[in-house]
């Protein structure tokens, strides 16, 4: 996976550029000291400038109005806020009117983030205070005071916490004023910028001290990177929450959650002072300090199965490759690959506007059939049918194109789903709720509908992970999923009597993952990789489980 870079020859702003912000998945707006805010159309590569600034104005920070999360049909960012370094924020609409102006702060005001919902914004400043105002603009509450410049801010995923910097710390702050804070040194540097993402809940800081680091949002510390040559000046995560960018002088690098770093771009761009994803997460954008607006599309990402090997080669063509008679077929796509899948036979691609179907005994004629919405975030597959989720809601198909069923269940929002969080297979879904993380729905794949008496399953700690065996039939479905404290458990699918049975069956487990031709369970134990060849044994004599194990020594430092 590496990142392909565009740069203008000539810059289209006279001075640094201090921020940008996507509309939508081709359109870009960028804000300069030239006082200039330029609208970019990717599709006809076409810039017009929106709305000139007073000459006292110099754009610190932009943020779009997020698209409505709910399960209506998606309705598009229609204004945005512009924060200065007059103290002040301006809600400015796409066609360049500025709706409203508030003096928000003593000295600059560094930057301004809408919530998830699109019900409230909130504004740091070099006064050190973190204020909080209403969508139309009136203020709620000042947060925090601090007597240092607080330089970025996030939202949490749920929108009742805000993340922001106050010198070389963090400081995770809930909404309600009795609630503590959390607090502690990230950095030997001050920090620049940070960003939570909505998908993984993971947290992104980039600082002084030339390192970016990635946090759980406890503060503990999963990912530290080298020290890089300057300091690092903007951090971001995709929507999708597996991969993030982070820019600094002529640097531009991109990463997955776990920090390990796929591609390192060196263009010519002056520090890189703000990175946007657009909401299909394939491209990235760049304010640089020489005025020129960078733009990067992921490519050649992989997918395998069995004896093909797929790679996306640019945004709207793939490469087949049989690996037994290095025979190679290329797939031409209408519009730019969103997302794909490869399992089961069948490879399914996501475009902006349609969804193909392959069979990999024929690569010639795929199955076509247009999507409501745009923006593909997850495709699951299963042996007889597959699974989207998008801005609208979550659908399932057959193999044919057929829509077989759209589940649902109450409060359920589709733009955090990931496949941590949803499992699929023949004949049942199972989907953890991100309102109470302690409980799953498990819906019948053909009807939609919620499985038993329609109460869905509960467990008494936060679950991380969930995952539904493939093979065998539905009264034997099992799911297995992790909690919190990384302990392993097996239950059934279809409860028989009042108690749904539930065994443990491992502990300090990271990942897990079911073989998707036998009911073989596999997962990683602190440095160990172990199989559960029959997990179902519990069900029969708890004892015997240990004789159905293997490990398998994975740590990095011995060879295996």
């Amino acid at each position: 996976m590496r990142l392909k870079t565009t740069l203008l020859k000539e810059p289209k702003h006279k001075e640094l550029v201090s921020c940008v912000g996507w509309t939508t998945a081709d359109e870009l707006y960028s804000c300069s000291d030239d006082h200039q805010v330029l609208k970019w159309n990717l599709l006809v590569n076409e810039t017009v400038q929106v709305v000139k600034l007073p000459e006292d104005t110099y754009p610190t920070d932009l943020h779009c109005f997020p698209k409505t999360a709910t399960g209506k049909k998606q309705v598009q960012a229609e204004i945005f806020v512009l924060t200065g370094s007059d103290g002040k924020f301006h809600l400015v609409s796409k066609t360049g009117r500025v709706e409203k102006s508030v003096e928000a702060h003593r000295g600059a005001l560094l930057a301004g983030r809408w919530n998830y919902e699109g019900t409230a914004l909130v504004t740091v400043g070099e006064d050190g205070q973190v204020k909080i105002w209403s969508k139309s603009g009136m203020l709620r509450s000042t947060l925090a005071q601090h007597g240092t410049p607080v330089y970025s801010v996030a939202w949490s995923p749920d929108s009742d916490k805000i993340l922001y910097t106050s010198g070389k710390q963090l400081i995770i702050k809930p909404l309600q004023p009795s609630a503590k804070a959390l607090q502690w040194k990230a950095h030997d540097g001050i920090i620049l910028k940070v960003d939570w993402s909505l998908v993984s809940d993971l947290i992104l800081s980039g600082a002084e001290d030339c390192k970016y680091k990635v946090w759980d949002s406890y503060g503990s510390l999963l990912y530290s990177s080298q020290p890089h040559d300057y300091p690092l000046t903007s951090v971001s995560w995709a929507a999708n929450g597996e991969l993030f960018a982070v820019g600094s002088f002529n640097t531009l690098r991109l990463c997955d959650k776990t920090g390990w770093s796929y591609a390192l771009e060196k263009p010519n761009t002056g520090s890189i002072l703000n990175i946007a994803w657009s909401a299909d997460g394939t491209q990235v954008a760049g304010a640089c300090g020489n005025g020129h607006v960078i733009f990067a599309h992921v490519i050649e990402q992989r997918w395998e199965w069995k004896k093909f090997k797929i790679s996306l080669l640019k945004r709207r063509s793939m490469q087949v490759r049989n690996v037994t008679n290095d025979a190679v077929d290329m797939l031409e796509f209408r519009d730019r690959v969103i997302k794909a899948s490869l399992n089961h036979g069948h490879l399914i691609v996501a475009t902006s506007l349609q969804c193909y179907v392959y069979s990999t005994k024929n690569w010639n004629t795929p199955l076509i059939f247009d999507l409501k919405e745009g923006t593909v975030s997850l495709i699951l597959q299963a042996e007889r049918h597959f699974l989207l989720v998008d801005g609208g809601g979550i659908y399932i198909f057959s193999y044919e194109g057929r829509l077989i069923s759209s589940p649902k269940f109450p409060g359920m929002r589709t733009d955090i789903l990931n496949a941590q969080m949803v499992s699929l297979s023949n004949d049942s879904l199972a989907i953890r709720d991100k309102a109470d993380e302690k409980v799953i729905f498990m819906f019948d794949t053909a009807s939609g509908k919620l499985l038993g008496d329609g109460k869905p399953f509960a467990h008494k700690i936060e679950i991380l992970e969930t995952a539904l065996n493939q093979s065998g039939p539905a009264q034997e479905r099992k799911m297995a999923f992790l909690d919190k404290n990384h302990d392993l458990y097996i239950t059934a699918v279809q409860r028989l009597g009042k108690e749904q049975k539930v065994f443990k069956i491992g502990t300090m487990v990271h990942t897990m993952a079911w073989n998707d031709a036998t009911n073989i369970l596999c997962g990683l134990h602190d440095n160990s990789f172990i199989v559960w060849y029959y997990p179902s044994t519990v069900y029969v004599d708890k004892d015997l489980l240990s004789k159905t194990i293997f490990e398998k020594d994975a740590s990095c430092s011995r060879e295996v």
